[in-house]
C-alpha cells in the first residue's frame, strides 16, 4: 500500500459513512501477567452508543497513522505455515455466523499472548466491514459514477490497546455542593496510542491482495519482529531507519569522511528527483536504488573515481547483498540539523549546497549563504566583506 492507498481508507472512518460500513466490533480483554482472556464480547457496530462509536473510530484512524516503513509497514505473509494467520484471517472474512467469525480471531488472540505477557491489562479489538471506493468521479453534467459503480472489498481491522488504572479524583456533588474525593476502580482503555494493529488485506490500486496486510508499530522505527513473525507469520522487514542508516555507512565507503556540503546536497537532490518523477507518473511503486544507480548518482553529484565494484563491494560489506534496492522515500532526510556549541542550524537537505564549513584567521566557522538582511530584535545586521 502507498500513501494515497492508506490515506483514503483511513480518511472513510467515520459515523455513518456508505463508503465504510462495520458490521461488528469484537472485544476481547487479557490479563495481564498470565495472558489469559477475562472477558470478550461481540455485537453489531450501530449498537455502541455515539459517543463509544466516536471513540473507537479515533483509534482506528490511528492504526492507519503514520509515515510508511516507520510506523506503517506492508507485510508479506510466509508461505505453507501451520496454523497461519493469513489463514484464520481470510476464513474470518467469509464466514456469515459472529461464533464462527470469532472462533478465528480467537486463535489469533491465543498467537498473541502465547509468548508475550504484559504489565498491564490489554484489550484486542476486531472489526470486520466493507470499504467501498468509487470507480470514478461523478460527472456533473451525466450524473454518471461516484457510488453507481464501487470496488467493493471486506476487511478486518485489530487495534490492541494498553488498559491505564484510573487515577484518584477530587469532585464536587452538585446535590451536596460538597467536594469530595473519589476512587474510580474501572480500568480505563487507553484509545489514544495502540500498541499495535493490522489491516487486512492490504489494498493496492483498488484491489485486495491477501498476501500482505499493512502492520501498524507503536512507535516509529520500532516494529515488534517476535509479533510480525510469530503472531503475523510475516516475512522480516527493514525499518525506514535502517535503510538509511545502511545508506549512509555506503556513502562514507565510497566517498571517505571527509565530504564537501554541496555533493552531500547534490546527492539528495538526485534522490529527490526520482520521487518527484514518480509521483508526477502517478506510479504506484516506490523508485529504489540499485548499485548502479548509487554510482550514477555519486559521479553526477561531484564524488570522483566512483566504481562499481566499489559501491557493490559497500553494499555487500553491510547487506551481504550486492544486488540489494534501497527505497528512495528512506533515503532523504525531512531536515538537517547542524549542532554546534554556539547554535543549532536546521535546514532543508537540499540547501546543504549554501552552507560552508570554513577556516578564517585560524578559527572554524559555519559560513551561511543567504539572499535577504538578517534582522536580530529588529535591528539589520551590519555587513562585512572578509578579506
Amino acid at each position: 500500500m502507498n500513501k494515497k492507498d492508506i490515506a483514503n481508507i483511513r480518511k472513510q472512518f467515520k459515523l455513518d459513512n456508505y463508503n465504510l460500513q462495520i458490521r461488528e466490533i469484537f472485544n476481547v480483554y487479557v490479563q495481564k501477567e498470565s495472558g489469559e482472556i477475562y472477558h470478550h464480547v461481540s455485537q453489531p457496530f450501530q449498537m455502541l452508543e455515539q459517543e463509544a462509536q466516536e471513540l473507537f473510530l479515533t483509534n482506528f484512524k490511528k492504526v492507519l497513522t503514520g509515515q510508511l516503513d516507520a510506523k506503517l509497514f506492508e507485510l508479506k505473509f510466509i508461505r505453507d505455515v501451520e496454523d497461519s494467520t493469513q489463514m484464520f484471517l481470510f476464513e474470518g472474512l467469509q464466514q456469515e455466523s459472529t461464533d464462527d467469525w470469532k472462533e478465528y480471531m480467537l486463535e489469533i488472540v491465543l498467537k498473541m499472548f502465547a509468548n508475550t505477557k504484559y504489565e498491564f491489562d490489554t484489550v484486542v479489538t476486531f472489526i470486520r466491514g466493507e470499504y467501498r471506493k468509487a470507480t470514478r468521479k461523478r460527472n456533473a453534467e451525466t450524473e454518471e459514477g461516484g457510488d453507481d459503480e464501487v470496488y467493493s472489498s471486506p476487511f478486518i481491522l485489530c487495534s490492541l490497546n494498553k488498559t491505564d488504572q484510573p487515577k484518584r479524583a477530587l469532585t464536587f456533588d452538585y446535590i451536596e455542593k460538597e467536594f469530595k474525593s473519589h476512587n474510580f476502580f474501572d480500568p480505563i482503555i487507553n484509545l489514544d496510542s495502540p500498541l499495535s494493529g493490522f489491516l487486512f488485506p492490504a489494498f493496492n490500486d483498488n484491489a485486495a491482495d491477501v498476501n500482505h496486510l499493512l502492520y501498524c508499530a507503536g512507535k516509529a522505527n520500532q516494529p515488534d519482529a517476535r509479533f510480525i513473525e510469530e503472531v503475523l507469520n510475516c516475512e522480516e522487514i527493514i525499518t525506514a531507519q535502517e535503510d538509511k542508516d545502511c545508506f549512509d555507512f555506503i556513502l562514507k565507503e565510497v566517498m571517505g569522511d571527509e565530504v564537501e556540503s554541496r555533493v552531500i546536497s547534490n546527492v539528495y537532490e538526485e534522490i529527490d528527483k526520482l520521487i518527484l518523477e514518480s509521483q508526477e507518473n502517478e506510479e504506484s511503486e516506490i523508485p529504489t536504488l540499485d548499485s548502479r544507480d548509487i554510482e550514477r548518482i555519486l559521479t553526477v553529484s561531484g564524488v570522483e573515481n566512483v566504481e562499481t565494484a566499489k559501491v557493490e563491494h559497500a553494499i555487500k560489506k553491510i547487506i551481504d547483498d550486492e544486488k540489494y534496492e534501497f527505497k528512495a522515500s528512506s533515503l532523504v532526510p525531512k531536515t538537517i540539523k547542524i549542532e554546534t556549541k554556539l547554535a543549532n542550524v536546521t535546514i532543508n537537505p537540499k540547501d546543504l549546497k549554501y552552507v560552508k564549513y570554513i577556516t578564517y584567521e585560524g578559527k572554524r566557522c559555519l559560513l551561511l549563504e543567504v539572499d535577504e538582511e538578517v534582522v536580530v530584535e529588529g535591528f539589520r545586521l551590519e555587513s562585512e566583506t572578509l578579506g
